[in-house]
């Protein structure tokens, strides 16, 4: 008897949380030993390179993983064939790129802010081709719903931080630590995936089926593309204005909080994409799924957003350490944006792409983007206290884009996701004035902050217990965290 579409989500969306819990008991660890051997100025470095990196992957995937995950094959051979031609054409774009990145290394290093790393930038950009021999089997995984096998191979990368990259940030304290580590991650995916996947790469190739490919990869790649700008136009112009002291400070924060919430949807994402898209067809039931998926995120990263924010300092000092002190409010305000954002637009985007309607995505990018630009430049006139104040706020802006898009196109009204996740909401209110009343009681110290952490949780999910269908969700969790 086929298993149902419920019960494949639980078992992966149990070893994606597998997978990405097991990388936040290794990530913090790391964070605290690199943030104490490096200065703020090697993480600028890094954060120029990945810009570099990051923006080559939009065209070397070309799309290529949200159609195979997403596409409805005639039957295995097609499938087969199209992964052969997007294997094909990733490897082949990314060495064509690395190349040219290559040839013009030194102009693109002054570019992005560091004059004179031309040759880091190369050597860095070896990843690119590793990222691209490793994304079609990672979507082959995702589109089965088989995260237990990403699992494995995730399990083995998120251990190279602690075996090379700090080894070699004790050596040689500089940023090549990060750049060498990187490389090495990226080489374990692609030769760990390659090793488990039931796929192996033939040599056949059809353009014409490469056409039909980029006809329904085009506004994917256009989403892409507007997902790195404003990703990274912020880096840019820090980069650029600051320089690397201040443009380490601002992306590692950020870094961070992402690194804290991801332990929520890094293993949640993948999952609702990948079930919605087999949904796409039956409205109702799309709806249903994404507002329950919805609700039982919330029901964790707002609390975990309203937390950083009223632990920013705390957070700082114990992860990172005296001298990312400026950074605090950073951290906690951005944490408190990217719990509003990750419920009530990122998740939205996920909801676009799987109809296959990516020019939706597009429109909200294009509209942020125009948006964040003005910001940022403007607030870049004045300190970075002001800075990070405004690009925190501004995530606003494209909440409500998507809150109206979702409305549009998909017959979810605003009020409704806000009222799907109002219990959270209001916990979360109470459990921040408790941690405000509490915190100056305690005298400070890092015993006497983790109790009051403690304290925070337990009033949370007491206030929860009051709502009967939030009640009903974690109880059922606990229930079904064995299936």
């Amino acid at each position: 008897m086929p298993e149902s579409l419920d019960s494949q989500v639980r078992r992966a969306t149990k070893w994606s949380a597998i997978t990405e819990i097991a990388a936040k008991l290794v990530s913090p660890i790391v964070s605290i030993v690199l943030a104490r051997l490096l200065t703020p100025e090697a993480f600028g470095i890094v954060a120029t390179l990945a810009m570099v990196i990051s923006f080559a992957e939009v065209f070397t995937d070309a799309g290529f993983q949200k159609y195979l995950i997403q596409h409805d094959f005639k039957d295995d051979d097609d499938k087969y064939e199209s992964t052969d031609i997007a294997f094909w054409s990733n490897l082949g774009m990314s060495l064509l790129i690395w190349a040219l990145i290559a040839v013009f290394s030194a102009p693109i290093a002054a570019l992005v802010g560091n004059p004179g790393l031309g040759g880091v930038l190369v050597i860095a950009c070896v990843s690119i081709p590793l990222a691209a021999f490793s994304s079609i089997q990672t979507a082959l995984y995702k589109r089965d719903l088989d995260f237990k096998t990403i699992f494995k191979v995730k399990f083995v990368a998120m251990l190279i931080p602690l075996v090379v990259t700090v080894p070699l940030a004790l050596a040689l304290r500089s940023f090549w630590a990060l750049v060498i580590g990187t490389i090495i991650q990226n080489l374990s995916n692609a030769v760990l995936l390659s090793w488990y996947s039931k796929w192996k790469p033939r040599l056949r190739y059809s353009f014409a089926k490469l056409k039909e490919m980029l006809s329904f990869t085009l506004w994917s790649i256009l989403e892409s593309v507007s997902v790195w700008l404003t990703g990274y136009v912020d880096v840019f112009l820090v980069g650029r204005a600051l320089g690397e002291h201040y443009l380490g400070l601002y992306k590692n924060s950020s870094t961070l909080v992402g690194q804290i919430m991801g332990l929520v949807t890094a293993a949640t994402t993948p999952v609702l994409f990948s079930s919605l898209s087999r949904l796409q067809n039956d409205g109702k039931a799309f709806r249903e799924f994404f507002l329950r998926f919805q609700k039982n995120v919330g029901l964790l990263v707002i609390p975990m957003g309203v937390g950083i924010w009223c632990y920013g300092d705390f957070i700082t000092s114990l992860l990172l350490g005296s001298q990312w002190t400026e950074a605090a409010g950073f951290i906690g305000l951005w944490g408190l944006m990217s719990a509003l954002t990750i419920v009530l637009a990122h998740y939205s985007t996920e909801a676009f792409r799987a109809i296959g309607r990516p020019k939706l995505s597009v429109l909200a990018q294009v509209l942020y983007f125009a948006a964040l630009v003005p910001t940022v430049l403007i607030a870049l006139r004045y300190d970075f206290r002001t800075l990070y104040t405004a690009r925190s706020l501004v995530r606003l802006e494209i909440v409500l884009v998507n809150l109206i898009i979702m409305y549009a196109v998909v017959r979810i009204s605003p009020w409704k996701m806000i009222g799907n996740i109002f219990p959270s909401l209001a916990a979360s209110a109470v459990m921040a004035a408790f941690a405000f009343v509490a915190r100056p009681l305690t005298g400070g110290g890092v015993a006497a902050e983790l109790l009051t952490i403690l304290a925070c949780v337990a009033v949370y999910f007491g206030l929860l217990m009051i709502f009967p269908k939030e009640r009903a969700a974690v109880l059922g969790f606990f229930r079904k965290k064995n299936d």
